[in-house]
């Protein structure tokens, strides 16, 4: 189940922010660079994010993945965060996060970034129709890949 997350929820703030901590941390690992911006906030700085969170939720009401949003310009919308706790991989938690946001009504562009090392993600996101839009160097050997998505009904 995908809802809205209430950040000034106590409960939520702090399970989304474990969750991205674990998550940040795998992908720190992947593209060999530790200052992840996510891996560098706390708390309270997640608390004062003006993204858009959405949550997956498992049966057993568990907060299980996130994603998170935030409008560049009318019709643009950045995908901001995207994480899964590692002990929900591999379970279409991502995909599903994915298709939420991409189906959201007025948006004719989509953007994401992401290591470029990170290929699951790379990959996810070529699969959901991403197309790539430009790397920057963040760090030494290190690539951020930025890709976009323009809905074909805008185009």
């Amino acid at each position: 189940m995908i809802k809205s997350l209430d950040l000034k929820e106590q409960v939520t703030l702090e399970a989304l922010w474990m969750m991205q901590l674990t998550a940040y941390r795998i992908e720190a690992n992947l593209i060999g660079f530790d200052k992840i911006p996510p891996l560098m906030e706390s708390m309270e700085q997640l608390a004062q994010a003006n993204e858009k969170f959405y949550g997956w939720y498992t049966d057993d009401r568990v907060l299980a993945g996130a994603v998170s949003t935030e409008m560049e310009a009318p019709g643009e919308l950045q995908i901001c965060r995207l994480m899964v706790r590692p002990d929900h991989f591999r379970q279409g938690i991502a995909r599903k996060l994915m298709d939420h946001v991409l189906n959201m009504d007025g948006i004719h562009t989509f953007t994401i970034s992401t290591g470029l090392k990170n290929e699951p993600a790379v990959t996810l996101y070529e699969k959901l129709g991403f197309q790539y839009k430009c790397d920057d160097e963040v760090g030494p050997g290190v690539i951020l890949r930025t890709l976009e998505m323009k809905v074909p009904s805008f185009m």
